[in-house]
């Protein structure tokens, strides 16, 4: 429905900067038509001056003077005719999606270890004896414990831990228990931040 003398925004040409609001787009038209170029490049610096008022956050950016008048140059659609005061070639980029991440490929086959334990197996093979690898492998059979009482629910177990760790690592690995002391920790039930579902009894 039309009503004479209201202007929908719906009936309007979509902004390319809508956060700048309609009034800047009408003074960067009103810049593109003045005459001289010192006009146009005076009126320009005001403009840029009021889009910082209404985006004052974008002065976080170490550069945002140039975003500026990158945002001021697209929108004149390229037809403000001004000695520009930064290089605005590259003012589109903005308009530049990021490429999207790709999939993984690979499967994790120990899901309640992870790709990370998974990892750290196949370095155990390589490494020499050494002060380095058994350090790796304190930090691997304490990692695998924890990782052991989380998809447990709380359950532990040494000897589980020892021969996964073997049998992972093609025997390259053999945790002597006897010796070997573990990390303490606690129950899940105690561990920061888990949701038991119990109700606090009321006083």
């Amino acid at each position: 429905m039309n009503i004479q003398g209201l202007d929908y925004n719906t009936q309007r040409q979509a902004l390319l900067l809508p956060e700048y609001g309609r009034e800047i787009k009408k003074m960067v038209d009103h810049a593109i038509s003045l005459p001289t170029k010192e006009e146009r490049l005076n009126c320009a610096k005001t403009i840029v001056k009021l889009m910082e008022m209404k985006q004052p956050q974008i002065r976080e950016n170490a550069n945002y003077q140039q975003t500026l008048w990158d945002h001021l140059y697209l929108m004149s659609n390229k037809q403000l005719d001004i000695d520009w005061p930064y290089d605005v070639s590259d003012a589109e980029r903005i308009h530049v999606k990021p490429q999207p991440m790709p999939r993984p490929t690979t499967s994790i086959s120990l899901r309640h270890y992870g790709r990370l334990v998974e990892e750290l197996f196949e370095k155990l093979k390589t490494m020499p004896a050494g002060p380095e690898r058994d350090e790796l492998t304190r930090q691997t059979a304490n990692q695998m414990k924890r990782d052991l009482m989380l998809w447990g629910h709380g359950s532990m177990d040494n000897e589980k831990v020892a021969d996964d760790l073997a049998r992972f690592t093609d025997g390259v690995i053999q945790l002597d228990l006897d010796n070997f002391t573990f990390e303490r920790f606690l129950p899940t039930d105690e561990m920061p931040g888990k949701v038991t579902g119990k109700k606090k009894k009321k006083g």
